[in-house]
């Protein structure tokens, strides 16, 4: 019983433009399956990172820009998910942060990769309804 009100209340956050959520448990309960099963059941991909030996910083956020790219650009339904055990670098911490406060991770992109970026976004934003302002 307990599985399914925690699963109606991932999808329910998973529903929201910019849902996010923190789940605290002990280590396998069930927090990751859950969040597989709500992210399937909404249709959305699952993002995780892989944390390798050399994984650092700017693998992270190489793989942010991935993620950006499949959420802005390619305008798909995306979960990520991501662990504690991931944490190899307190910055990382930090550009969390700037996407659940803001959207947006400082200096992600370099500014011709950005430009390039935006540029991706403006059409379909303005098909979907979206100003024309950045």
């Amino acid at each position: 019983k307990d599985h399914c009100e925690h699963l109606t209340r991932i999808v329910r956050v998973i529903r929201q433009p910019r849902g996010n959520a923190l789940l605290v448990g002990v280590g396998g309960s069930g927090k990751q399956s859950l969040t597989r099963v709500a992210a399937a059941i909404q249709d959305c991909k699952c993002f995780q990172i892989e944390v390798a030996k050399n994984y650092n910083i700017q693998s992270f956020r190489a793989d942010l820009g991935s993620l950006y790219t499949k959420a802005g650009v390619e305008n798909t339904p995306v979960v990520f998910l991501f662990a504690d055990n991931q944490i190899v670098d307190e910055t990382m911490l930090e550009d969390i942060n700037n996407m659940l406060n803001t959207g947006e991770v400082p200096n992600l992109y370099a500014p011709e990769d950005k430009e390039k970026t935006i540029n991706a976004c403006t059409e379909p934003a303005r098909a979907a309804g979206g100003g024309g302002t950045r």
